[in-house]
């Protein structure tokens, strides 16, 4: 009797284990998603990179140049790029725009070429303190959001 308990416990364990892993979408998989949350950490990410352009431009023009602060400032803007970037890419590329959903979803590539566009725009705030690069970055965004959230 106990043989057959043990037995049953195994297939049940290596069952839900299958189901677990099987029928997951996302790379952990934790099942914990808040989209509307991703969304607040970029744009804060964005404010961050511009608030961090504008006291690079600031220190810049100082007759005395405080190198320690340029480089944390440009470190800073640098780090907030990446977050951004790893947003576009490890969270919502890799698991929340599914494959399955290129057949029924019309704005499968809208969203794939705004995510391309998230990520080349916050590329460029790293390699530039050109204010126009935050523009097009908060405009990508926005419309990304716009598409993600609407009804299928």
């Amino acid at each position: 009797m106990s043989k057959i308990l043990i037995c049953i416990a195994i297939v049940f364990t290596v069952f839900f284990l299958f189901v677990k892993t099987g029928l997951s979408h996302c790379q952990v998989p934790c099942g914990i998603y808040d989209d509307e949350m991703r969304f607040e950490m970029i744009n804060e990410d964005i404010l961050t990179i511009e608030k961090s352009i504008n006291e690079i431009s600031k220190l810049s023009g100082q007759d005395i140049k405080n190198y320690n602060q340029l480089i944390r400032w440009v470190s800073t803007k640098d780090k907030h790029a990446d977050n951004i970037i790893s947003i576009a890419g490890e969270y919502f590329l890799a698991q929340r725009i599914s494959l399955n959903d290129n057949e029924k979803d019309k704005k499968y590539l809208d969203k794939l070429i705004l995510l391309h566009q998230i990520t080349v725009y916050s590329m460029k705030t790293k390699q530039s303190t050109d204010t126009v690069n935050i523009e097009k970055l908060k405009a990508f965004v926005n419309d990304f959001k716009k598409i993600y959230f609407e009804k299928k």
